[in-house]
């Protein structure tokens, strides 16, 4: 089985700035008439989808999309070698800091937001990653 990873945003040229400065992405291809952009550089593909706010999020419903920050409980963890270095990357790209890098047995996690109010992770594993905990 393989993940597709699909990402709303409302501008999509600053997404792909953004996800290519900020996480080492690069753009492979555009797709439906350049609505969507296809990014490399992760273990899945990511498709940046545009999308305009206020448009309906699911079909048959009055769901619309925001792009202030919100939350959800499906996020993305991006998973590097030196996490400092990584926020500190990401941060001059536009993304936000929510917080204290935090360090655990199993590595070192900082909470985030893109520009478009996506939640997600940058994680440094440290020893043996999550095996710490088992």
């Amino acid at each position: 089985m393989q993940i597709l990873v699909n990402i709303d945003v409302d501008d999509l040229d600053t997404a792909i700035e953004f996800y290519t400065n900020a996480l080492g992405l690069r753009l492979v291809r555009r797709l439906f008439d350049g609505s969507v952009a296809e990014m490399h550089g992760a273990s899945s593909t990511i498709h940046l989808l545009s999308k305009p706010p206020g448009s309906t999020a699911v079909s048959h419903t009055s769901v619309a999309r925001d792009y202030q920050r919100h939350w959800t409980p499906v996020h993305l963890d991006f998973t590097v070698v030196d996490v400092s270095a990584a926020v500190q990357r990401a941060v001059n790209a536009g993304a936000k800091l929510e917080g204290e890098i935090e360090t655990f047995t199993w590595g070192r996690l900082a909470t985030m937001s893109d520009p478009f109010g996506h939640g997600f992770c940058l994680l440094q594993f440290l020893g043996k990653g999550y095996d710490e905990g088992a």
